[in-house]
């Protein structure tokens, strides 16, 4: 049962990635859409018109239509894109195992009591338009023992770094709360277990020490290397040499400083857009710390301290993640009226923070928290993980060269970011688990826009966005075939729902 269920999803991802990157070869045609990949015609039901909701993918042999499998997809697949990939196919079929064990696992675990845990560990079938969205690459251990998916739940291991050599910046006083026997002369340092088994740090008896596991449990959240830890009620996001998709997962160094500088600046920013849309909150990264062992250690042990979001969204209200909502059946008894406060909560303040105040959030379904109330209704938002937030024209002076560089963009890139983040991925995955015609969801969205860019006065962007320009979508199959890096990701065009006469 598991096999066929992940054998399915598979071939979803890989489908959706080709209606979306292959262009000229996708149409609609009835209840399918129909794309050529290869040389051959394949076609699948698109349920309310959107290529998120795929059932009955078939192709053509022949004149008869054929169920159509992932091995037979991953070979089309080959023929139509050009050069050689010699890892795709295993990426495809390690991402579809991956599934598999976690549907086998969660029908033996039990899920965490809080709701928001539990939506973290929701994530069973990963992107959609991913060819392996669960697809774990590491060199040692295994991933089920840390799979937030398979409600996954461990002690952290601890070292003790001699003072001398931790490297620490901002406020990283909640690690100090974690309950250890640490040494006159040395500092507490955190690893996930499963890096610490990667790496193999250097326990010397005299720089580095291992004071084995915690006394307690921490729950990896949707990321994997993000962890809450219920004693500190932080979140701690560590480096983890394992690829994930389309990326290694580390803390490079720049992006740790890069986090507590972020945070720094950010912080009247979020002050400015809670007073004008109450229901904003964000997760601040006051600090990081890791050991000056080496370039490799350095970033390797690093962890870096992220508020956790239980408390900021005040009595009862339940923050879930966006991307877990994406699976439910969504909106009650209005679906209109629930779609409405979701546009208001979640996508004016990302457009606020680009357009006013030069900030550049990624507001993916990974990204996002949403805050509902005791009816289920969406009333707040909460934007985290400073990664990939960007500043666009201010003033960086003081700031370390190549720090600056990782935290700021371009206007066009970031503003082609946000749209991506906010509209392509967020609220397209949103808009089809609301039980509502597409159509009337996004005139909803474009009538709560559109009042927004009347109240500032329509700045070019935004103006450009709302005239059915087409909009840019992450090309994660070209992506995965090139074997580039991430921040190399290209971008196709997709057709845009919003617009406003």
């Amino acid at each position: 049962m598991y096999m066929n269920v992940a054998e399915h999803a598979t071939v979803a991802a890989l489908l959706r990635c080709c209606i979306r990157e292959l262009p000229g070869q996708a149409f609609p045609a009835g209840p399918y859409t129909m794309v050529r990949v290869g040389g051959v015609w394949l076609r699948a039901k698109t349920g309310g018109g959107t290529a998120l909701r795929i059932t009955e993918p078939e192709r053509l042999t022949g004149s008869a239509w054929e169920p159509l499998t992932s091995a037979d997809l991953v070979d089309l697949v080959a023929r139509e894109l050009p050069g050689v990939n010699g890892e795709f196919a295993a990426q495809v079929a390690g991402s579809r195992e991956v599934v598999e064990r976690l549907l086998a696992a969660r029908a033996q675990g039990k899920p965490p009591e809080d709701e928001w845990l539990a939506s973290e560990q929701d994530l069973v079938f990963g992107h959609p338009f991913h060819p392996a969205p669960k697809a774990r690459e590491a060199a040692r251990g295994d991933w089920l023992a840390y799979a937030p998916e398979a409600y996954a739940r461990f002690p952290l291991r601890l070292l003790a770094v001699r003072e001398d050599l931790v490297v620490e910046e901002g406020d990283v006083s909640a690690l100090d709360g974690i309950p250890a026997d640490v040494p006159p002369g040395y500092r507490l340092l955190p690893a996930h277990p499963w890096q610490y088994e990667l790496i193999r740090p250097p326990v010397d008896g005299d720089r580095l020490l291992d004071l084995g596991p915690a006394q307690h449990d921490v729950l990896p959240t949707s990321s994997v290397r993000t962890v809450y830890d219920p004693l500190l009620d932080k979140c701690l996001k560590f480096s983890l040499d394992v690829r994930i998709t389309n990326c290694v997962r580390k803390n490079a160094w720049y992006e740790l400083a890069g986090g507590v500088e972020l945070s720094r600046r950010l912080t009247p920013v979020f002050a400015a857009l809670t007073e004008r849309f109450p229901g904003t909150r964000w997760l601040p990264e006051p600090g990081y710390r890791t050991a000056d062992l080496g370039g490799e250690l350095f970033e390797g042990l690093g962890v870096l301290v992220r508020c956790s979001p239980l408390g900021r969204c005040g009595p009862g209200v339940t923050p879930v993640l966006a991307g877990a909502l994406a699976l439910r059946d969504l909106g009650g008894d209005d679906p209109v009226a629930w779609w409405r406060s979701y546009v208001e909560v979640v996508a004016l303040p990302v457009l606020e923070a680009f357009l006013t105040h030069g900030v550049v959030l990624e507001p993916h379904l990974q990204n996002v928290l949403v805050g509902l109330d005791a009816a289920g209704r969406p009333v707040q938002a909460v934007f985290r993980d400073l990664e990939g937030a960007k500043l666009v024209g201010h003033d960086l002076a003081g700031v370390r060269e190549e720090v600056a560089r990782a935290m700021t963009y371009t206007p066009e890139k970031g503003w082609d970011r946000v749209v991506y983040c906010l509209v392509v991925n967020h609220l397209a995955e949103i808009a089809a688990s609301v039980d509502a015609p597409l159509d009337t969801l996004w005139g909803v969205a474009a009538e709560e826009i559109g009042a927004y860019g009347d109240s500032i006065g329509w700045p070019e962007p935004l103006a450009r966005l709302m005239s059915g320009v087409p909009l840019p979508a992450k090309a994660n199959l070209t992506v995965r075939w090139e074997r580039r890096a991430d921040r190399a990701a290209t971008y196709v065009p997709v057709a845009n729902p919003l617009v406003v006469a």
